[in-house]
């Protein structure tokens, strides 16, 4: 199955040479290119994606509203909603955070080497949050510093959660990898994945990364706390 990308990038640079990386894969087509968020999401309704490679800074709309756009449309407009891997030249940037509660699945330095690029759009296509495990400890720092207390709407959703998952999902938000935690919990790694699976279908959530802030906004975690 081939997987639809465009490119919204403000860098004329940027958008051809990830362009020609990722059309030179024969599982990735890239069918369309932006160079601001607003066209970006006149793109994304237009063609249809699978993923979109947004940057976070862009003159008109940048990435962060253009990926709410993209995510979220208004009433009456075409609810395809694609995966949304934000672009980013540092490895914490103020707009990430917002980014990931919008519903992106990740974000992905602008440096990283060809190949992360590929593995991370083909991995935010099959459904997966590219979150990797050091870059949830930096926003969890940021989370703690800078994020309001816990919302009681999502602690009561907590209810529905067995206690294995409740300890899974807490798991994840300390940025522990799947094969981490089932080392932690003496599983194996496919039921990590299980538990992991029935938490985001429980709690109605994109993927891993929005997992990560809703136990943080729920109160499951508090920054700072040793997990148990």
């Amino acid at each position: 199955m081939t997987i639809r990308v465009i490119i919204v990038d403000d860098q004329a640079m940027v958008r051809a040479g990830f362009a020609a990386l990722l059309s030179a894969q024969p599982d990735i087509d890239v069918v369309g290119e932006a160079a601001d968020g607003r066209a970006g999401v006149s793109v994304a309704r237009s063609t249809h994606p699978d993923v979109v490679l947004m940057d976070v800074r862009m003159p008109e709309m940048d990435g962060l509203a253009a990926a709410r756009d993209v995510l979220n449309p208004p009433p009456g407009v075409d609810v395809h909603r694609p995966r949304v891997l934000m672009l980013t030249t540092f490895d914490v940037d103020d707009y990430v955070y917002e980014a990931l509660r919008a519903g992106a699945s990740g974000f992905l330095l602008k440096d990283a080497p060809p190949a992360d690029l590929i593995a991370a759009v083909r991995v935010v296509a099959a459904g997966e949050a590219l979150l990797a495990p050091s870059v949830t400890r930096r926003l969890i720092a940021d989370f703690a510093a800078t994020r309001p207390a816990p919302r009681r709407n999502h602690s009561l959703r907590l209810n529905g959660l067995t206690p294995r998952e409740t300890e899974v999902l807490e798991l994840v938000a300390r940025g522990l990898s799947n094969q981490e935690i089932a080392s932690h919990l003496v599983l194996a790694e496919q039921t990590v994945k299980t538990h992991i699976g029935r938490v985001l279908s429980k709690l109605d959530l994109r993927d891993r990364a929005q997992a990560v802030i809703f136990a943080y906004e729920s109160g499951l975690v508090t920054p700072g706390d040793a997990h148990r």
